[in-house]
């Protein structure tokens, strides 16, 4: 740092220039930055700071030391039920499982990490366990993606801070490069999924048997993300330039140029999907959320760590593409790569939280405040970040697995400006995860944000990504014992050290970019960006950015604000919407027969119409549902932290109108509750436990409210259901007047069911809470349980491992589309005897027929639809030779046309992120 430190941020960076002026700039400019944001905030003391980082230090200690405890070698921990998740061992969730490779995946991905939260002797125990447990041989099929940025990265990162620490003289004096040649061992296996014409990677690989013999079980699939054949330069870079071996760098650098060269020429944008042998598009929709995020993360920091012009030729040209037609400040929407201006959905994923830190490294403040201020209203409403949400900031997927995009990005963020404002983010993300996500065997997985039930999941990357970057986000630079600048960090924020840029140059640099397209110089920075052009000489500029912003979730605007206010000044008649669409509206009609015929602009509101219209179909089946429920056990030594999803029923209390219903739980005898009870004694003013089956579910509720229950909770006879891997369903009544039954009635699966009953077992008396969702804890418990300095924070972890060793068999199965980004949903047949009426446990949608309102020039919300009307009396006024009593072409005929079309927009709806 020390050498580039001397060049102004003005300067120029020569084509080959050494790692400390090519790699460190943006870096060096951050830090210079911050000086300007002082005044911008109240600042936070350092006894706070200090007080937050040591906070993040005691949570890291209760994962990392739960998943050693219970999971260890297991690659992760299920903090439910307090033991590791082996592949083959559990039920399959689908390609979520891919990551894991049976070679103690959070440990590995845990490394660098140790080391950044000054852990020292922690990290070199890991090290030393690694070497000697870890095995990289196994039959087991794996993601390529997945594989590359956790198991190499983490050996990677684990190697770089190993040697920086063997240099410093104290620890790792034993060390012989032993982490970088399992690392180099990684990587010839991952090399055979190179082989196809088009150098793109297959998806997946088997660790022993590779891709083309029969005992692979793979080598069959013709399609990728982008993100996963474009996020491997940085780590096959790395170890190109540590080993000297230098195919690894040449294959992910073919690959790179195999997908620049085939991005739509128009737009230079890329599509989700890519056929891997013939290059075709297979999704053409594109934005920077799943399936293509750290392509573009790639390309940057390909050249912040290699000091290649190409990729910075590359990111730019896309940059100003995503800016020009995904951007739609705050929003950034998918559109199509061949239809830039159309968006291709309604809703974005929690993966695009992620780009407000890469625009940081960019130097394009403005945007990334904007799009990280609306992220975070959607966090202050939900608690965490959905894993997708609506244009209106509705759920769209409920699920949160612990995603740290946006930690990341609040980190940079704060780099960037200094504003004491991003402090005050971590804080609330910090105070989040300990009140919802904490339970006693480390931090649970969200299944829900709206009820606050929780998986049974705590996914590597919580421990690699998460810890780090809050804990940066309140160190000063003497709390971490090395340099931070003089690393980058990888999509799963492992560190590799700059020098590498000039280490081992033997790759040929040769500038493919100019044979594909015609470049503007003027859209590329070579210079580090001056700070008061960045941020001008106001400490109030990212507040008032963040301002207009505030209310933004709250107000619900909806999508296409910036586009139909422009409609409106340049006088253009308002598109159709499939909300006002009326089959007896001659208008209407009129306007359907002119959509893709007349113009292209027509020909783009007939796909918009047609979207719409599959969209509002779906939102109307799923307004006729019911949302899921929560079960909270709220006893010692659970206080709330356990939250179990729950299927309504259709009779009794409704948990979403009225008070929840908290208790005691006991079990009613009969346990099938289809006759008076036996026992009313232990279930009077109690929540009675019943098992499904052998009568209906009405007639379970009047035995048990009889015997003076105040609740009842249903748990499934089918032995192994649960809400992870069967939809949820509402109980129905039995065709009689249910209005008698006035205790409220709630339904859990096997698994879940089964962590009460084994609570049962364990504590005797457990307390419940029904609810329409997730209540706060009891703030005494609360304070009870917190550690009261960071000295008792051993004892106390001790005591919640204590209280949370029951081996209760409750298998995490994450495969709805709304669970995961690439698992898919099975079925569970009801019983015989029981009527239910199937729901989804992720449903909550925009109202399509509420008002929409838009936001007017001075940021208020106004009536969408009066200008609308307001906008058509005028033109129809205007123009007296309009006659609407032609005969009209009927809605069938108009429909049939679109069949193709429609069918290739529900196929879209389907795709996985």
């Amino acid at each position: 740092m020390s050498e580039a430190g001397g060049r102004g941020c003005g300067s120029p960076v020569p084509q080959r220039a050494p790692w400390s002026l090519v790699a460190a700039t943006a870096a060096i400019c951050l830090v210079s930055a911050t000086s300007v944001w002082t005044a911008g905030a109240e600042p936070m003391s350092r006894e706070e700071k200090q007080k937050l980082g040591n906070q993040v230090l005691e949570m890291f200690d209760h994962a990392y030391g739960n998943y050693m405890e219970h999971a260890y070698p297991a690659d992760e921990l299920m903090p439910l039920t307090c033991r590791g998740r082996v592949r083959g061992q559990e039920p399959s969730r689908g390609d979520v499982d891919d990551a894991l490779g049976k070679f103690s995946l959070t440990l590995i991905d845990s490394l660098d990490t140790l080391v950044v939260l000054n852990k020292t002797k922690e990290f070199e125990d890991a090290v030393r366990k690694v070497l000697r447990d870890v095995n990289l041989d196994n039959d087991v099929v794996v993601s390529v993606f997945e594989t590359n940025i956790r198991v190499l990265g983490g050996l990677l990162g684990g190697h770089s801070l190993a040697i920086m620490l063997k240099e410093k003289g104290e620890y790792m004096q034993w060390y012989n490069d032993e982490l970088l040649q399992m690392a180099k061992q990684l990587g010839y296996k991952l090399l055979p999924a190179f082989n196809t014409t088009s150098g793109l990677p297959y998806p997946r690989i088997n660790l022993k048997f590779g891709i083309r013999k029969p005992e692979a079980r793979t080598g069959t699939e013709t399609d990728t993300c982008t993100a996963c054949a474009g996020t491997l330069i940085l780590e096959f870079a790395a170890l190109s330039r540590f080993t000297g071996a230098t195919i690894f760098e040449e294959y992910a650098r073919k690959a790179l140029d195999f997908l620049w060269e085939k991005r739509q020429r128009s737009s230079n944008l890329v599509g989700v999907t890519i056929n891997i042998h013939t290059g075709d598009w297979v999704r053409k929709d594109s934005g920077v959320g799943a399936g293509i995020d750290s392509y573009y993360e790639y390309l940057l920091k390909a050249y912040v760590l290699l000091g290649d012009d190409s990729f910075l030729e590359r990111f730019n040209t896309h940059y100003d593409a995503i800016m020009r037609y995904i951007s739609q400040p705050p929003l950034l929407l998918d559109v199509h790569i061949h239809k830039p201006m159309l968006n291709a959905r309604t809703w974005m994923d929690a993966l695009l939280a992620f780009f407000p830190g890469l625009q940081v490294l960019k130097g394009d403040i403005r945007p990334a405040i904007e799009t990280h201020e609306m992220l975070y209203q959607v966090i202050k409403k939900h608690n965490f970040l959905p894993e997708a949400f609506t244009t209106d900031f509705r759920v769209h997927w409920a699920q949160h697995p612990l995603r740290p995009e946006f930690a990341e990005s609040t980190y940079f963020l704060y780099k960037a400006t200094g504003d004491p404002y991003y402090l005050e983010v971590g804080k609330t993300l910090i105070e989040n995860l300990n009140k919802y996500a904490r339970v006693p065997c480390g931090f649970a997985a969200m299944k829900d944000v709206r009820t606050g039930s929780h998986e049974d999941r705590m996914d590597s990357f919580f421990l690699a990504e998460m810890f780090k970057y809050l804990y940066l986000l309140f160190a000063d630079k003497e709390d971490i014992i090395f340099d931070i600048e003089d690393y980058i960090f990888t999509t799963e924020a492992h560190l590799l050290p700059l020098w590498l840029s000039t280490t081992n140059q033997s790759i040929s640099k040769k500038n493919t970019t100019s044979e594909y397209t015609e470049l503007d110089d003027s859209n590329f920075d070579w210079t580090c960006p001056n700070t008061q052009i960045l941020f001008p000489n106001d400490p109030l500029y990212a507040q008032s950015i963040r301002e207009p912003l505030k209310n933004v979730v709250d107000k619900s605007c909806p999508r296409g604000i910036i586009r139909v206010e422009e409609s409106f000044r340049s006088g253009a008649k308002p598109p159709l919407r499939a909300r006002d669409f009326m089959a007896t509206n001659p208008e209407h009609l009129e306007i359907l027969k002119k959509m893709g015929a007349a113009s292209s602009i027509d020909a783009e509101d007939g796909l918009r119409f047609m979207q719409e219209m599959i969209e509002l179909s779906s939102q109307q089946q799923k307004e006729q549902q019911l949302p899921p429920r929560a079960v909270q056990i709220v006893s010692h030594p659970f206080f709330g932290r356990v939250v179990l999803t729950a299927g309504p029923a259709q009779f009794g209390l409704d948990l979403s109108k009225h008070k929840e219903t908290r208790g005691f739980v006991a079990s009613s005898k009969p346990y099938n509750g289809c006759s008076e009870l036996t026992n009313p004694e232990a279930v009077m003013g109690k929540i009675a436990l019943i098992q499904r089956g052998q009568c209906m579910f009405a007639e379970k509720a009047r035995n048990i409210q009889n015997a003076g229950a105040i609740g009842g909770i249903v748990i499934d006879d089918n032995e192994g259901s649960s809400s992870d891997t069967a939809p949820l369903f509402q109980m129905a009544g039995d065709g009689k007047d249910t209005d008698d039954i006035k205790i409220p009635m709630l339904f859990l699966f096997s698994k879940e069911g089964s962590i009460i009953l084994d609570a049962i077992r364990e504590y005797e008396e457990v307390e419940v809470l029904l609810s329409d969702k997730a209540k706060d804890r009891d703030p005494e418990m609360e304070n009870e349980e917190q550690p009261s300095s960071e000295n008792d924070s051993q004892n106390q972890s001790a005591e919640q491992i204590s209280s949370s060793s029951q081996e209760v068999d409750l298998v995490d199965q994450e495969s709805s589309e709304e669970n995961s980004l690439n698992s898919h949903p099975e079925s569970l047949s009801p019983a015989d005897m029981d009527n239910a009426a199937s729901i989804s446990p992720s449903e909550q949608t925009s109202n399509p027929t509420e008002n929409h309102e838009t936001t007017n020039l001075n940021g208020e919300c106004t009536d969408l639809d009066n200008q609308l009307q307001e906008q058509s009396e005028t033109e129809e006024d205007s123009n007296p030779n309009v006659s609407w009593g032609k005969k009209v072409q009927p809605i069938d005929s108009i429909l049939a046309d679109w069949n193709e079309d429609i069918e290739a927009f529900e196929m879209m709806e389907k795709d996985e992120l």
